[in-house]
């Protein structure tokens, strides 16, 4: 299977070494980042989903605007906006864009952020809510007739949209408890992994391979990293202890305080970097274990050359989606374009050719 890069779209230039100055949606940055994305030869883009952000749908109907080919990945809570409506703003969205919409599903794992919007849902009553609202968004994109739904957390009757997309909007899916995987294997196209040990990525694909058989589906897996590169392995592990040396410094300034870990998939990277700060052949906890695995946080580092090659081991793992973005985004996106993107397309077809 050929593979997919997705990069990442956000409102502002930050990051965990970046402040950020100015307002928190930039339109010009939107469109900027968007171009680059396309330039550097990305198949998609993430645009992410939080309690306080800026719309996520409405950012990637503005860098649609500006692109001609670029892909889009909008980060979606459900639960917070009828699953019939949503349905019908995506399909109407993917018609305007010609096709370029997917969504990723995040039901949210802290508590604090989600009583911002209003739930006070546990994690379970989370995931029962939203194995529902897929089965009804399903529904409403794929229903050639009217229809009723009856849930605990959702009724609708006599449901139907007239605007329907081309073709299936695809559905990522990011969650690593039990409760999560149970919904993954029943609703997703795709699940997403954080950047973990071959170990765990090995472990978390063989439990979400056997949740999908139990419904007769198969299910392609993602894994998110923040590569780091550079002409030589030396000179990229000096930026990675000077990312860490910055980020360091920043979350001091902020008065960064680590708490308990607040879902699944922080807790495993966590517990990766209790392992140390270096893993497998290029794997670095070191912003991950600094910041308490709040998010995308661990990275591959090393020449485009082997950090491709380590891209190619999770492949032969069932990796076939890298969503990729570096802590410079913006010139770290273009950078992945030059080498990383294609060294690891060739890899991946040499592979290919092999099994064949």
């Amino acid at each position: 299977m050929s593979v997919e890069f997705i990069g990442f779209i956000a409102g502002h230039h930050s990051s965990e070494i970046h402040p950020r100055s100015g307002p928190v949606l930039q339109p010009d940055y939107v469109e900027r980042s968007a171009r680059a994305h396309e330039e550097a030869g990305f198949d998609r883009a993430l645009v992410a989903f939080h309690s306080n952000s800026p719309d996520s749908t409405l950012i990637a109907s503005h860098a649609a605007s500006v692109t001609r080919t670029l892909q889009f990945l909008i980060a979606h809570r459900p639960g917070f906006v009828a699953p019939t409506v949503a349905a019908r703003q995506f399909a109407t969205l993917d018609t305007f864009n010609g096709g370029r919409t997917a969504v990723h599903i995040i039901t949210g794992g802290d508590d604090r952020e989600l009583r911002g919007d209003g739930s006070y849902l546990d994690k379970d009553q989370r995931y029962a809510r939203t194995d529902e609202y897929l089965t009804v968004l399903r529904q409403e994109w794929t229903s050639e007739q009217p229809f009723d739904y009856q849930g605990q957390y959702y009724q609708v009757e006599g449901a139907h949209s007239l605007v329907k997309s081309a073709r299936p909007i695809p559905l990522y899916f990011g969650g690593a408890s039990q409760a999560a995987l149970a919904v993954a294997g029943k609703h997703a196209d795709v699940y997403a992994l954080w950047g973990e040990t071959y170990d765990q990525v090995r472990d978390l694909v063989q439990r979400v391979r056997a949740e999908a058989a139990r419904h007769g589906r198969q299910v392609r897996f993602s894994l998110s990293l923040r590569p780091i590169l550079a002409a030589t392995e030396e000179q990229a592990w000096a930026r990675a202890e000077s990312i860490l040396a910055k980020a360091t410094e920043l979350a001091e300034a902020r008065g960064f305080v680590r708490r308990e870990p607040p879902n699944e998939g922080s807790r495993r990277l966590l517990a990766a970097a209790a392992q140390g700060s270096r893993l497998d052949k290029r794997l670095w906890t070191g912003i991950a274990g600094l910041l308490g695995a709040q998010g995308n946080s661990t990275a591959l580092v090393g020449t485009p050359e082997q950090v491709a090659e380590a891209l190619l081991d999770y492949y032969d793992l069932g990796i076939t989606t890298f969503l990729i973005r570096g802590f410079d985004p913006l010139q770290d996106a273009i950078d992945y374009g030059r080498e990383l993107i294609p060294r690891t397309r060739e890899l991946v077809a040499q592979r290919q050719a092999r099994v064949a």
